[in-house]
């Protein structure tokens, strides 16, 4: 009886096989060619009529634990479709490869060691070359096989009785993925509720109608895996992987076929590029309250992975984050629940909408909050430089130059060329500003903020230069928006005027960087004698001691044109040198200038 008992086992076990599901074709001729290509890199190939017109692809059969490893392990090496899946021997008609496994199967199930009479005896099959029938030694005439009977290609087992009953074991969940699966094909523009009424049988009709199918409004079992299918064929290669990080306490589907696991940089667990160049995930997870999280929300927009045109939307327990440029799209959603600050970015390069809208949607559908949270001291030493947060680059401007108030609301007066061509202006990286007034025969651009500010010091223009030999001193950037101060450059006053007798120009013996345009050239008491020129064109090479200021009246005409009085100044004595630092500080303010 236990032997029994065990047989019996087995047999059922045996019934039990499955196949893997790796591709579909919808002729004869695409699946061989595809069948051939398989074949050549892959065991156990298989090749069966799904009806409708369609013609799968699987290996096996295998035992089910064995399919489910072999499946994983095939996906990882990218040996096979992300979206290929298991499926029973019985979903399956006639099988037409390799050449003859279906001969002799009465039920047009057969594996790949079709069943043969007793009485045929079995010979080998000659070896042709690929692409070629090989030919088949001729079988003693009394015991010549019986012919495979035509299947028609279109023919679909399941009767619509039988689809009803078989859709009726479908989840909610199920049936709103049909759903969206009928929406996205064109076919279905109702609310996704999961109810099939009207509006959804007619869908389904069409889309019967569309793949010539029968219509009848009720889609079988193969028919909802060949939608979805064509659904998900988009996301072939992508690889959606469920991940679990207990570290950073979240589990999540990601697009593994897309990115690669790289370092943890808290709050971040970061994914760089793999399958996709421009492709990035971060998973972010750190302890903190409501500052914390707003804190973070600022950080987040000076990241190179956040571009600035897109919505924000910020509230007390979370935010999200969109942005887009040339390149990439970028999408952050976080979030504040008992102490714990988690989320996600998806980063995608531009113009693969599509794709990147499907794997955002699985990414949003499966967020899970599990327990732990990553430790804030987690930072490698790479992840540790100015430019960098958490291991990730800053935005930085185009181009950093430097100018100064001359107003109580925050008007800047700043060197022309330092905001032409510029996409966003900002002074002291974070408030935009917009240019109101320009002067390109002078070489000055008034800039205004989009929101008032309130400057801790006002330049004082000095009309009268001094005495020749003078020191004076410049205030600006020289190294490019570094230091978040500006530093003081100390000269002379060598002329009143330019190289080539220009009355609005002072020359001065002062070597400046291109991070000093537009700064103010003060003299000892602290007074604004003129605005430094950048240097001019590579064609004419002056020492670098040389450089060139718009003169203070030169500058008060163009403010006043622009409605701004502007503050005088005659000169009023020598200050001590920390003195003018802090003056010069407190009227200098950083132009960045922004693609």
């Amino acid at each position: 009886m236990l032997a029994l008992v065990l047989a019996q086992g087995a047999a059922a076990q045996e019934r039990a096989r499955v196949y893997i599901q790796i591709e579909a074709q919808p002729s004869l001729s695409e699946a061989e060619t595809s069948l051939r290509g398989y074949a050549s890199a892959l065991p156990d190939v298989n090749g069966f009529v799904l009806g409708g017109g369609w013609y799968g692809i699987a290996l096996g059969p295998y035992e089910p634990s064995e399919a489910a490893d072999l499946l994983r392990g095939l996906r990882q090496q990218g040996r096979v479709p992300g979206d290929s899946y298991l499926a029973g021997e019985s979903e399956y008609g006639r099988q037409f490869w390799p050449v003859g496994a279906g001969l002799g199967s009465s039920s047009g199930t057969s594996g790949t060691e079709p069943p043969v009479a007793q009485s045929v005896t079995q010979v080998p099959v000659t070896s042709a070359p690929l692409g070629e029938t090989a030919a088949l030694p001729e079988a003693p005439q009394a015991a010549e096989a019986p012919e495979a009977a035509e299947v028609d290609p279109l023919f679909d087992p399941e009767t619509p009785a039988e689809a009803r009953r078989s859709e009726a074991g479908l989840t909610g969940e199920d049936r709103r993925m049909l759903q969206v699966a009928l929406e996205w094909s064109g076919h279905y523009a109702a609310a996704i509720d999961g109810a099939f009424g009207q509006g959804t049988r007619g869908a389904m009709a069409d889309w019967q109608r569309a793949n010539g199918l029968e219509v009848t409004g009720v889609l079988t079992t193969r028919q909802r895996e060949r939608l979805l299918g064509q659904y998900n064929a988009v996301l072939e290669g992508m690889d959606m992987t469920p991940v679990r990080d207990d570290r950073a306490g979240i589990a999540i589907d990601l697009p593994m076929g897309a990115v690669a696991r790289d370092r943890v940089e808290s709050p971040f667990v970061i994914f760089g590029s793999g399958g996709v160049e421009g492709a990035q995930v971060l998973l972010i997870s750190e302890p903190g309250d409501r500052d914390t999280l707003w804190g973070l929300y600022e950080i987040m927009q000076t990241l190179e992975i956040v571009p600035l045109t897109g919505e924000r939307s910020r509230r007390n327990d979370g935010f999200v984050l969109t942005g887009a440029n040339s390149r990439i799209t970028s999408h952050t959603e976080v979030g504040l629940q008992d102490g714990q600050i988690k989320g996600w970015t998806l980063v995608w390069p531009a113009g693969d909408e599509e794709r990147r809208a499907r794997i955002l949607g699985r990414m949003q559908a499966s967020f899970e909050r599990l327990s732990g949270v990553l430790d804030p001291a987690q930072v490698s030493d790479d992840g540790q430089a100015l430019d960098l947060v958490s291991g990730l680059p800053v935005r930085r401007p185009r181009d950093v130059a430097a100018g100064f108030f001359v107003d109580g609301q925050g008007a800047v007066l700043t060197s022309a060329a330092a905001v032409s061509g510029c996409g966003r202006v900002t002074l002291d990286g974070g408030h935009v500003a917009r240019v109101v007034q320009q002067d390109d025969a002078l070489g000055v651009a008034l800039l205004r903020p989009d929101a008032a500010l309130a400057p801790r010091g006002v330049a004082r223009l000095r009309a009268s230069l001094p005495r020749l030999r003078s020191e004076v001193a410049v205030a600006g950037y020289p190294f490019g928006g570094v230091l978040s101060a500006p530093t003081l450059t100390f000269g002379a006053l060598a002329e009143t005027q330019g190289l080539g007798g220009e009355e609005r120009l002072a020359r001065l013996d002062l070597s400046a960087s291109a991070g000093d345009a537009g700064g103010p050239v003060l003299d000892a008491g602290g007074a604004v004698l003129g605005l430094l020129m950048p240097r001019g064109d590579a064609a004419r090479q002056l020492p670098e001691e040389v450089a060139f200021a718009t003169d203070a009246e030169a500058l008060l005409a163009f403010l006043r044109s622009a409605g701004i009085r502007g503050s005088e100044s005659a000169g009023e004595g020598v200050i001590a040198p920390e003195d003018l630092t802090d003056v010069a500080r407190a009227m200098t303010v950083m132009v960045g200038c922004w693609d």
